[in-house]
């Protein structure tokens, strides 16, 4: 047995990769079978069609390194192909609207499905189980079905925000999709009732049976290639044949004697990297968790990463990211003085506003070892797509690049979406003490940031971190959760800042994190999910 332990946000999901560890596969091993089990359980969160990051350490063989897994726009992808169809902005500069929707939803709405393909590559590089084999547990809740859970029905119900459409219609718009997801008399299935995807079955049958290759360059490959054809979808064979994972080493940086291990774009990890830097320049503590200090210190410090990401990140394979000024400590000293000085960061929007979708899931894997996994993996908020016989959805992140020619996120061939994602590592005394990771769109690398900051300068645990409340701003806004004071968010109003009030108590985002203290792992997951941490 691997005494470890699993934080996600959806039970059966931790209960597989603790089977796994229980049966002694290494924390990879139940790292991908558990986001196996994900892709089955939580459908359009992830899915075998869509993109994530994966950060491992591996102290008993030395390996610390990230798989990035991006989607790339299909090779037919234009800068220019869209711009006339420009509607607006989303209201949280996640994404844009366009007539008709093609971005968001349907068959030019995807980017090349890597999922799979890493989940396959992290197995044989550093597993001790099969992709078969940790697709076993995967395959029998598509075959005997999963109850829906509370969070899976709220998304499907889910209306129309901040420029987006109706989530129903994911499940209803394409024949294919609602033959799986709706009911004979059109409607979708209430929470506790039982959903099987047989389709989806049979095709992790014919992947474990034949091996990964036959999703992207066998019989899987050519059923999809015939599916878009057929349909106007922008992917192709050659788009599934050439689509590569990377792997790259880890951004560091030092916070009050830690170091911190996070993701490389264009994955979010830089985003951390920026914050934490200018808030070591201030006593956090001193000002008291969630006092109207701390809120508008820690603010500044988003907003000011926030137009970094907008204007000076994105794919480095096509654009230029300035990494020695952005991660230097000058740089942070700098920005510090800023906010020291009183001076408040504009966020430009086409029109500004907040919330945000909230689509992505996140697995954290520990052993007493010193062995981890955290890996956040989605599908964007899923493009309600799915070829028919084959049960999985595609992803829908071409909705998050600028249809605007010559812009940091423009659209281009080959080129892969900055994104939030950024699954963390914390190390004291060089040995891993807290993971962090979380779904959420923009607002992951804000929740990421406070579990950290709850860790490190209010020496929370793992579950007093992600309980806490939280806030976010990506805007101008400052946006609060139910349980932020009152009085906290009239003092910050006082001192010009606009607020945002959400009647939830747990969001911005989904947080799950573990602790590891001398051995001892202690867990936590956020309760704005269904999810739950535990160990063997």
């Amino acid at each position: 047995m691997t005494h470890g332990m699993v934080s996600a946000p959806q039970p059966e999901a931790v209960e597989a990769g603790l089977d796994i560890l229980k049966d002694g596969g290494n924390v990879v091993d139940a790292a991908v079978g558990a986001a196996l089990v994900q892709t089955a359980v939580d459908p359009q969160m992830c899915g075998i069609a869509g993109f994530g990051s994966m950060h491992l350490y591996l102290a008993d063989r030395d390996v610390h390194t990230c798989i990035d897994f991006h989607g790339r726009a299909p090779l037919a992808t234009r800068p220019e192909m869209w711009e006339d169809l420009i509607v607006r902005e989303c209201d949280d500069g996640f994404g844009f609207v366009l007539q008709g929707e093609v971005n968001e939803i349907g068959y030019q709405s995807m980017t090349t499905p890597l999922t799979i393909k890493a989940f396959d590559e992290a197995l044989n590089r550093f597993g001790t189980r099969s992709l078969a084999q940790m697709l076993a547990p995967a395959i029998e809740y598509c075959e005997e079905g999963f109850l829906v859970r509370p969070a899976v029905h709220g998304f499907w119900t889910r209306g129309a925000e901040a420029g987006r459409i109706a989530r129903i219609r994911g499940l209803t718009d394409d024949p294919a999709t609602a033959k799986i997801y709706t009911k004979a008399d059109g409607s979708i299935r209430g929470i506790g009732e039982i959903l099987r995807n047989p389709d989806m079955a049979q095709t992790y049958r014919r992947i474990a049976e034949e091996g990964v290759e036959v999703f992207y360059t066998g019989e899987i490959a050519r059923q999809i290639d015939a599916d878009m054809r057929a349909n106007g979808g922008l992917i192709t064979l050659e788009d599934l044949a050439t689509c590569e994972t990377e792997e790259i080493a880890p951004l560091w940086t030092e916070y009050r004697g830690h170091r911190v291990a996070t993701n490389q774009p264009p994955g979010g990890g830089l985003m951390i990297v920026v914050m934490l830097n200018i808030l070591e320049n201030f006593d956090l503590a001193a000002m008291g968790h969630n006092s109207a200090d701390y809120i508008a210190t820690v603010a500044e410090a988003m907003k000011i990463a926030t137009v970094d990401k907008d204007t000076r990140m994105g794919d480095p394979r096509f654009f230029d990211i300035p990494f020695d000024e952005l991660m230097s400590k000058d740089y942070a000293r700098a920005m510090a003085e800023r906010i020291k000085r009183g001076e408040k960061t504009t966020v430009p929007r086409m029109n500004p506003g907040g919330s945000d979708s909230k689509e992505t899931t996140h697995i954290n894997v520990a052993d007493t070892q010193g062995n981890c996994v955290t890996m956040t993996h989605s599908l964007g908020s899923s493009s309600g797509t799915v070829t028919d016989g084959l049960g999985f959805m595609y992803n829908n992140c071409m909705m998050v690049f600028d249809p605007r020619p010559g812009h940091t996120g423009s659209l281009a061939p080959g080129k892969a979406r900055f994104s939030a994602l950024s699954p963390t590592i914390v190390f004291k005394d060089d040995k891993p003490f807290f993971l962090v990771g979380s779904p959420g769109g923009t607002t992951i690398t804000m929740g990421n940031l406070q579990a950290i900051l709850n860790v490190v300068d209010f020496a929370m645990t793992a579950q007093e971190a992600v309980l806490a409340p939280r806030f976010t701003a990506t805007s101008d806004a400052i946006e609060v959760t139910n349980r932020i004071l009152r009085s906290t968010e009239r003092e910050l109003q006082a001192r010009g800042y606009p607020t945002q009030r959400h009647a939830v108590s747990y969001m911005i985002p989904i947080v799950q994190g573990i602790r590891i203290v001398d051995g001892v792992l202690d867990g936590g997951s956020d309760p704005a999910g269904d999810g739950m941490a535990a160990q063997v």
